[in-house]
């Protein structure tokens, strides 16, 4: 699966097709929460014989969030899960945005 092919298929969660973005808004650009960031940070080689055989691309997607919604969480987990996607989920509060992000890792 592309970045691109991410990309879609976060903006076709209800309520976030033009909340989406790679890594970051520009300053003064971000829209209200809540919104999605996703990033690539890092591969998942598998290899043998000096050869990488497989290689995952590891992805976190990071959902912001003024309140904790479990409304919000669960759009995102299904989208994930119906696209096959095996995601782990880790949640932070971000004291100087005043927000909670949401963080779910994937590997495509």
């Amino acid at each position: 699966m592309t970045l691109t092919e991410i990309k879609t298929l976060l903006e076709g969660i209800e309520g976030f097709s033009d909340k989406v973005t790679y890594y970051a808004w520009p300053v003064g650009e971000a829209p209200s929460l809540p919104f999605l960031c996703y990033v690539e940070t890092g591969a998942d080689n598998f290899g043998a014989d000096n050869k990488v055989y497989y290689s995952a691309r590891r992805i976190d997607v990071e959902l912001y969030t003024q309140n904790k919604s479990s409304n919000d969480e669960a759009l995102v987990e299904a989208a994930l899960t119906n696209a096959e996607i095996f995601w782990s989920k880790d949640e932070e509060f971000l004291d100087d945005e005043k927000c909670w992000m949401i963080t779910y890792e994937i590997e495509v």
